[in-house]
């Protein structure tokens, strides 16, 4: 990890109009929750309910999106990129970082969140909180992975991310179940369904399948964004 970079896109990534964005669906996860206690619906199928619909099948693959994207996109789009590749960094290095940063802001505004909604609902009742922040978390991780990959493979990324996010993940990806296997989101409940006792948290993939796929869509991603960096055109590529 390059600290220097790291510091760069944090301050891009956190800049006034992203950061809008970054806190609009956790805010409104929060304050559905909030909402739910209010009127007397907090109980684990409310729960439940809230945090597979919202949390992991909306609010999540959208703020993969804005994060992941926009950790490398943007520069390359405005073609101050060329800058940064001009210096003594390795490639892979600069890949690797602004995958870091892009996971942790998701952990900040995507996992927290979560926790956060499922603890005010019921509290520590079997583990749901915890086992759907860190389903959260792990899926989390891997679309910061895709969502960069995607950034630096093409500069239509935002426009093919939100077809991805919307289309595959929350309508293919919940519905048809061969389809399942393949959804990062599914990934993620799969962790939590481990992580939770509660009768209402169902997931209908494996954690055998889950973890693997897991990790290897995020090294695989990360890995293919370093070698795509390097051979990236100082003039412009696309």
């Amino acid at each position: 990890m390059n600290t220097v970079v790291a510091g760069i896109t944090y301050r891009a990534l956190l800049g006034r109009r992203r950061i809008l964005l970054l806190l609009l669906l956790p805010l409104g996860l929060i304050g559905l929750a909030i909402l739910l206690r209010v009127v007397g619906s907090a109980d684990q199928r409310s729960a439940v309910l809230l945090m597979d619909t919202f949390a992991i099948a909306t609010m999540l693959p959208l703020l993969g999106l804005i994060a992941g994207t926009g950790v490398i996109a943007p520069e390359i789009d405005d073609g101050t990129i060329i800058h940064l590749l001009s210096k003594p960094i390795s490639r892979p290095v600069i890949a690797g970082t602004k995958f870091l940063v892009a996971a942790s802001v998701l952990g900040l505004f995507a996992a927290v969140p979560t926790y956060i909604a499922a603890w005010l609902l019921v509290r520590n009742e079997d583990g749901i909180a915890f086992g759907f922040a860190i389903g959260v978390l792990v899926a989390g991780i891997a679309y910061a992975a895709v969502f960069l990959l995607l950034g630096v493979i093409t500069r239509h990324a935002v426009a093919i991310g939100v077809i991805y996010a919307l289309v595959w993940e929350t309508l293919v990806g919940t519905l048809i179940q061969g389809a399942q296997k393949f959804s990062i989101q599914q990934w993620g409940q799969a962790i939590a369904a481990q992580l939770s006792d509660s009768p209402f948290v169902d997931a209908k993939v494996t954690l055998g399948f889950a973890v693997p796929a897991l990790i290897i869509v995020t090294v695989g991603a990360v890995l293919w964004a370093g070698l795509r960096l390097r051979t990236f055109s100082l003039t412009g590529d696309e």
